[in-house]
C-alpha cells in the first residue's frame, strides 16, 4: 500500500480544506496564521510575518505599502524547517501576496530541493464555485477526490438549506460589508453570494470580483440597511478597538444603520476572509444580521449599539 502523503498548508483556508476532507492526520506543518480545528495549532510554524503587533488598520495598510515598495514580502518562510518536514504536497495561494504566503515566496525553498520535490498546489478562487472546485483540486493532490466530492455535495447543500430558510422579503435589506476600515474597502469575490444567500442586496461590490476600494461619501450616499464590518485577518475585539476610525466621522451617526443598530462586528480572521468550508457559517452570520431581532450577538458576530438621532 503506498505511503500517504504528508501535506503541508500555509494557509488558514486551506488547512480547513484538508481537514474537512480528513487529512487532518496528514498535515505536518502550518502556517503562522492557521488555527482552526485547535489541534492544528501543535504542528511545526513555518512562517512569519513581517507586521508588528497592534497595529490599527491604517498602519498596518502604511507599513505593507512600505514593505512592498521595497520589493520585498510580507511574510517569511523557514526554509530549513520546511525541508526537514519532507512534504509530498504544499498547500498555499496566488490570490493575495498581503493575505498569505505565495508561491513567489516558496521560490528559495523549493530551487535546490533535495529528492522530489513536493507538488505545489496553489490556490486562486475568485467566488463561491471556484472554493467548492478547490477543495476538489486539493482531493486531487493527496488522491481524496472521493471524499472531496462528498464534502462539495455536502457544503452546497448545506448553502441551499440556509437560502431556503431564509424569509422572503421585497425589497431585500441592502448590506454594506467593509473588508478593511482605513482605507476603506468593500468585501469582494465570494462574499456578496453570501450576502444573496443570507436574503441580503450586497452593494459596492460584485462577485467573482476583488473587493474595491470605497469612497466614504459612496457609503454615505448609498445609506445602507445593514453593514457588517469583517475586516481581513481582524477578530472582533481587534476590530471593536480600531472602530475610531468610521465613529469619529462626522457623520457616521447619520446613516440609518447607524440609529437602527444595525451595523456588526464579524469575525472576519475566522470566517469570511477564510475560502473554506466554513464559509457555510460566514453566511449564516449574514442572515443572523438580517434577522428582525434585537439579538446583541451570535457566533462570529456582536451588534454595534445604535446611535441616537
Amino acid at each position: 500500500m503506498a505511503a500517504l502523503p504528508r501535506v503541508v498548508s500555509l494557509l488558514p483556508s486551506a488547512t480547513e480544506i484538508a481537514v474537512a476532507l480528513g487529512l487532518g492526520g496528514q498535515l505536518f506543518g502550518r502556517s503562522h496564521e492557521c488555527d482552526f480545528p485547535p489541534f492544528v495549532r501543535d504542528l511545526p510554524v513555518l512562517t512569519a510575518t513581517k507586521l508588528e503587533k497592534g497595529l490599527t488598520s491604517r498602519q498596518i495598510d502604511d507599513r505593507v505599502q512600505e514593505i512592498v515598495r521595497q520589493g520585498l514580502s510580507v511574510y517569511e518562510v523557514d526554509t530549513d524547517r520546511l525541508r526537514a518536514l519532507r512534504p509530498d504536497v504544499i498547500l498555499t495561494q496566488a490570490q493575495c501576496a498581503v493575505c498569505a504566503v505565495t508561491p513567489a515566496d516558496l521560490e528559495q525553498a523549493l530551487a535546490d530541493w533535495t529528492g522530489t520535490a513536493p507538488v505545489l498546489v496553489s490556490l486562486a478562487p475568485d467566488d463561491l464555485d471556484d472554493v467548492w472546485s478547490d477543495l476538489q483540486r486539493v482531493g486531487d493532490a493527496v488522491g481524496a477526490r472521493p471524499a472531496a466530492d462528498a464534502a462539495v455535495a455536502e457544503l452546497r447543500r448545506r448553502m441551499r438549506a440556509l437560502s431556503a430558510g431564509v424569509p422572503p422579503r421585497r425589497p431585500r435589506p441592502t448590506v454594506a460589508a467593509i473588508e478593511w476600515i482605513d482605507p476603506l474597502m468593500a468585501a469582494g469575490n465570494w462574499v456578496p453570494q453570501l450576502i444573496e444567500a443570507a436574503g441580503g442586496e450586497p452593494l459596492f461590490a460584485t462577485a467573482g470580483q476583488h473587493s474595491p476600494w470605497l469612497e466614504w461619501e459612496a457609503l454615505v450616499a448609498a445609506d445602507p440597511d445593514v453593514i457588517v464590518l469583517m475586516p481581513c485577518g481582524f477578530q472582533i475585539p481587534q476590530t471593536l478597538a480600531d472602530l475610531a476610525a468610521l465613529t469619529g466621522r462626522a457623520d457616521w451617526g447619520q446613516l440609518s444603520a447607524v440609529r437602527k443598530g444595525r451595523v456588526f462586528v464579524a469575525d472576519g480572521h475566522h470566517y469570511f476572509n477564510r475560502p473554506g468550508p466554513r464559509l457555510v457559517e460566514s453566511a449564516q452570520i449574514i442572515a443572523d444580521t438580517l434577522r428582525d431581532t434585537d439579538a446583541a450577538q451570535g457566533p462570529g458576530w456582536r451588534r454595534l449599539a445604535p446611535v441616537p438621532a
